[in-house]
């Protein structure tokens, strides 16, 4: 028999009642900032997942539900909150009561990932059997050719579409393992490999397979390329290794859980996270403790000193709210600045810390600066996930957001405006800060695909316009054929 217990809503700072606290998962209300370097509560401690909201403090962290028993027969009905039908959140907890004396490991158990994701969890690395054990083990060939591609991860043409097929959709894991090892970070941070590669599988479940465009992949995407920008040699000569991982953490984790849709949308939805973090980044700011849920969950830096970890989870989270697009006009301004004074001094760590954000800002863009065939992907998938927004928008009747809008806009139009207005004047500065053959090659695909869109749009309009006259014409000598007709008959 399964019972479903769902967790009271409670006000901020209210005690939970001890009947919650005392189950494997749950949501704790303080006022505290236990969760930031402060003691732990005893009940928090004993439990391996939370959530905290901190009235007074915009840390509040999610810490991200552990191992909490989700599977029914009949299936799942999801608990909506917040006032908009579509966007919810499942706290509950589902309770199994065995009426056999099966033990729990052979039971059809799965995990809840964090805001109900979906349900297909690692049961290979989690050691529970499943119909396919060997899910996440690849075929030889595969295999040996995703390590061939691996050996030319640093070139700008790599087809990250591919190497996810290669690896089983398993990009992000992969590659990001791989830089671990190549850069050294294993060794010179001492990491666990085991709790490394559980962390980076956490990473990649906790984006939402089923969004088009914000998933692993591009986040696998954004990684490489972050990877092409640490390469660079003004980095690469003044970059340390706690520059370079958090750069790469940083990357894998900068769309941690994105919902598919966008800021203004959680805002005039009233959903919880606009609440939790005011309207202010908020995306950015629930990646951000997401990605910091992930590493203490992991444990993968619990063996650093409390006040290096602290101040690598900030430094992270400075890295990941620079990724905010609304704030895009002032990193670009601080940056055209900066190189017009060139006062840019890499030795400076403040400095260094500021060319990452402008970095993984252009890392997280860089689609229209690929070469043609992967720009158009990206484009596509981009502008798919826009126009589902869209029609979520429509079908609720709310106002509909002018870039989500499929009737009023095309794939076409969006790209040659986003690279318009947003990438080339951020990659033009990059170019002026680092004047390499890289970049060089970026700006001249950015032109290439933005005249690629214009010919295509160019081309759509002169056909839409032929199809539209030969209606017409088709609809006059119509109107001329029938009154003949009508009179014969």
């Amino acid at each position: 028999m399964e019972v479903c217990y769902q967790l009271p809503v409670l006000p901020l700072d209210r005690p939970v009642p001890k009947h919650v606290l005392s189950r494997r998962g749950a949501i704790s209300f303080s006022s505290s900032s236990s969760l930031f370097g402060g003691p732990a509560p005893r009940q928090l401690s004993k439990r391996r997942g939370a959530i905290s909201y901190d009235s007074e403090d915009q840390t509040a962290l999610y810490i991200r539900m552990l191992d909490v028993r989700v599977r029914s027969q009949l299936g799942f009905e999801q608990e909506r909150r917040g006032s908009h039908p579509y966007l919810f959140v499942d706290f509950r907890i589902l309770h199994t009561q065995p009426e056999s004396g099966e033990p729990v490991s052979a039971r059809n158990v799965r995990r809840l990932l964090s805001f109900q994701r979906y349900l297909n969890s690692t049961r290979f690395l989690r050691g529970i059997p499943g119909s396919n054990p060997l899910g996440y083990i690849l075929d030889d060939d595969y295999t040996g050719q995703a390590k061939l591609m691996l050996e030319k991860v640093g070139n700008w043409n790599f087809d990250i579409f591919l190497f996810d097929r290669l690896t089983n959709g398993n990009s992000l894991v992969n590659l990001t393992f791989h830089l671990f090892n190549s850069y050294g970070l294993i060794e010179l941070f001492q990491l666990d490999m085991v709790k490394l590669r559980r962390f980076l599988v956490m990473i990649q479940e906790d984006y939402r397979s089923q969004n088009p465009y914000h998933n692993a992949v591009h986040a696998a995407d954004v990684t490489q390329a972050m990877y092409c920008y640490l390469q660079e040699p003004k980095l690469a000569e003044t970059l340390t290794s706690c520059d370079l991982l958090l750069g790469l953490l940083a990357a894998a984790t900068h769309d941690l859980d994105h919902p598919g849709v966008s800021q203004p949308f959680l805002i005039k939805t009233d959903h919880y996270l606009a609440a939790l973090y005011k309207n202010t980044s908020v995306l950015e700011n629930h990646h951000w403790k997401s990605a910091v849920g992930l590493l203490r969950e992991s444990a993968l830096l619990s063996h650093l000193p409390t006040e290096d970890r602290l101040s690598l989870e900030e430094r992270l989270g400075s890295l990941i709210l620079a990724t905010d697009i609304s704030r895009q006009n002032d990193y670009l301004s601080e940056f055209r600045s900066r190189l017009d004074k060139e006062d840019l001094c890499l030795t400076n760590g403040g400095h260094r810390h500021f060319i990452l954000q402008m970095a993984l800002k252009c890392a997280d863009i860089c689609n229209p600066c690929r070469p043609w065939k992967l720009c158009q992907q990206w484009s596509e998938k981009v502008t798919e996930e826009f126009f589902h927004q869209g029609d979520i928008e429509r079908k609720h009747h709310l106002e509909v957001t002018p870039l989500c809008d499929r009737q009023s806009n095309s794939v076409a139009n969006i790209q040659i405006g986003f690279m318009s207005y947003v990438v080339e004047p951020l990659f033009s500065e990059w170019s002026r800060f680092s004047d390499t053959r890289l970049s060089q090659t970026m700006m001249g695909h950015l032109s290439l695909n933005k005249q690629g869109w214009k010919e295509g749009r160019d081309q759509q309009e002169a056909s839409s316009s032929r199809t539209s006259e030969e209606l017409t014409t088709f609809a006059a000598k119509d109107s001329r054929v029938l009154p003949q007709g009508s009179k014969g008959s």
